[in-house]
């Protein structure tokens, strides 16, 4: 089997059953899905009155947010090392 090719990985997030397909490697899968397993997890202790599809969105919102603030950091970095380059 090649990197390309498309692997079906079962996960269970927040005890549901998902069928991921993709290229990405059974333990990055796993990765992915225990982590937002976890963040749904987090969220639904601090907001227990949060229906499946909020608690979704919340995580969704959560994640992307960290994601950005990680995108910032990282070219923050890029342009400090361009000027240390210079």
């Amino acid at each position: 089997m090649t990197d390309n090719e498309k692997k079906r990985v079962t996960v269970e997030i927040y005890n549901r059953t998902y069928h991921v397909i993709g290229t990405e490697s059974e333990r990055h899968v796993q990765l992915v899905a225990n982590l937002v397993d976890q963040k749904m997890n987090e969220i639904h202790d601090a907001n227990k009155q949060l229906d499946t599809a909020s608690l979704a969105v919340l995580t969704a919102v959560n994640t992307m947010n960290d994601y950005l603030k990680l995108k910032e950091d990282y070219a923050t970095l890029l342009g400090s090392l361009r000027k240390k380059e210079e």
